[in-house]
Order: C-alpha cells, then structure tokens, then sequence
C-alpha cells in the first residue's frame, strides 16, 4: 500500500471496539492508543492485533492486568488456540490515569512504549501482514488510536530540534481552575513546550496533521502554528482567558483580522486531552477537533508547499505529533 495519506484517527472509540487498519500492519507502521484504565469495570483491558474481526486469530495479545502488584501479559492465539504466555512482571500504566501505548511493527515484532518509555519487544509468532484489525476491550476508556505510516519516520529520522519562534507565556502563580482535575500524568520528553518540527513536502491538497495532548491545568492560552518561513500561515490559539479560539495569519510581522467564530462551544477544556485534525484543501484548512469539524480557515498564503513548519506553544502537554 502506498501511503499518499495517513489513516484518519479512531476518535473517542466505544469499548469494546473494533477497527480496520488501513493496509494491514507493514513494517514501520506505528499505532498509538490513548486512553485511561477505568477502576470501575474491572482489572484488565487488552488490545489485540488480529485477522479480521473475528478474535480467532490474533498476532499480538498485549493485556495489562491490574492483579497481584500487577503485570502485563504478551500472546498469539492461532485457530482459537493461545500459545504460551510472555509476562512482563511490571505495571507501565495507573487505574484512572490518563496513558499512551506506542505499537511499533518491526519486521522482527512488536516494539511497546508506554508513556513515552521502552517497555517489551514482542517476537513475532505469525507473519505480521495478516493482521488488519486492531481490538480494544476490557476495563479501559479511549480517546483515540491514531497511525503513523512508514513514510513518516522516513522523513522524520532527523534529530528533532526546537526553537523559539512565538511563545505564549501563562500567568506564574495561576492556581488549578479545578484541584480534582490532576497534572498530566507523565512528561513527553520527545515533545518539548515549544516544540518545533517540519512539515515533509509542506502543506498541498489532501494532506492532514495529527496534534493530540492534554491541556494544563492553569492553562490560559496555546498555539499551532503552521509557518512559511518567518510567516505563519495559520495560527490556532485556544484562550482560556477569554473562552475564544482565534485563528489568524502574520505576514511580514504583522498580523490580519482575526476569526473567532464557532459553531458550537470551546472544545478544549482545562486538564483535559485533546486531539486536533487538519485537513489541506486546495481552497481552505477544514479544522477538526475530537473528531467533529470546527471551522474551515481559508489561505491567506497561497504558496501551500512553502508552508512546511509546525510549530506548538504555551500551556500544552504534547502526547503525538504527525505532520
């Protein structure tokens, strides 16, 4: 399969769930799961990479169990049979604390991170391109899985780097709008704040950008913003302050009129994650965010290809990134 576009994100997925992987699994593709293990519906959840929709035959059986100090089991059931069980005697992850799985496929297996540190490789026991299904159930919330193709870490191997460009400081001192709402419950060491990466082949019909996190909670204000150059072709900023999305472009250091309206209501909230979906258009950006369409954002800066940075800022904890 030739990736022209990345798989659109599964979005607040009910559980239990069951979804299409887009071209079956193919060395390098990466699935990250987000979500949060729920105290009251259990002590296991499992995500299964499997054939079809059937659970018969599954490639990866990856199932944290929250029993006897806790662990994590790996398997590969084949015709309905499991084989023998892998268990990584640790918990990577916390009843009622928001996480994020990374699955990696390698030609020789799984590799699983878990909030953004190495966990297992699991070996393959089945040839892996079988698999087109990804499974969730069990004593888990989603907010949603989301693919990174090949080609992805192809243009990215680059040692990612940051600067900068346009910061949206928070009021020191600012106390937590709501003390039951925790901080983000582990640091993304691959996402410094402000974080600052390319766009492979800049922006042109089609193309789409992934952002998910978790807003913090004294946040007042963040950013994306989508460069050409010292411009910035498009710039989302969610305030806090003033319950307002702005939207709005700076050329030459000047900025334009502003765009504020919306259709519905604030869709980002204190303490909470997020996951933001651009779309390209040849006329316009079509913004999505938690899977419904917020507004569409047409070009100021026409050169599509020029617009080739993304840049994130301010009160924001990132968790994935696909440009």
């Amino acid at each position: 399969m030739a990736f022209s576009s990345v798989q659109a994100p599964f979005v607040n997925p009910v559980v239990p769930f069951s979804g299409t992987i887009q071209g079956g699994l193919q060395d390098g593709l990466q699935i990250t799961v987000n979500g949060t293990a729920l105290h009251a519906c259990g002590t296991r959840f499992a995500v299964n990479f499997q054939t079809g929709f059937s659970d018969n035959d599954i490639a990866f059986h990856f199932n944290p169990r929250f029993e006897e100090g806790g662990y994590v089991v790996c398997n590969t059931k084949q015709k309905g049979r499991w084989g023998p069980e892998e268990r990584k005697m640790s918990m990577p992850l916390q009843m009622g604390i928001p996480f994020e799985i990374r699955f990696l496929v390698q030609s020789s297996g799984f590799q699983v991170t878990v909030n953004g540190n190495f966990f297992t490789n699991y070996v393959h026991r089945v040839p892996f391109h079988r698999v087109d299904n990804i499974s969730v159930n069990g004593a888990v919330g989603l907010t949603h899985i989301s693919f990174q193709p090949p080609s992805y870490w192809q243009a990215t191997a680059a040692p990612i780097t940051q600067t900068v460009i346009h910061t949206v400081q928070s009021t020191p001192g600012q106390m937590f709008p709501n003390p039951a709402i925790p901080p983000p419950a582990y640091p993304s060491p691959s996402y410094p704040i402000p974080f600052f990466t390319s766009i492979p082949g800049g922006l042109y019909p089609s193309k789409s950008i992934t952002i998910t996190g978790i807003v913090l909670p004294y946040a007042q204000r963040f950013h994306i913003n989508l460069r050409s150059g010292n411009d910035i072709a498009f710039h989302l900023n969610p305030r806090f302050d003033e319950n307002a999305v702005v939207r709005n472009t700076q050329i030459s250091n000047s900025w334009g009129p502003e765009e504020r309206g919306l259709n519905r209501s604030m869709p980002f909230a204190r303490g909470q994650g997020f996951l933001v979906w651009i779309m390209c258009e040849g006329h316009c950006l079509k913004v999505s965010v938690d899977g419904q369409h917020l507004f569409d954002y047409y070009h100021r800066l026409t050169n599509l290809p020029a617009i080739n940075n993304l840049e994130v800022g301010g009160d924001v904890q990132l968790t994935l990134v696909q440009p």
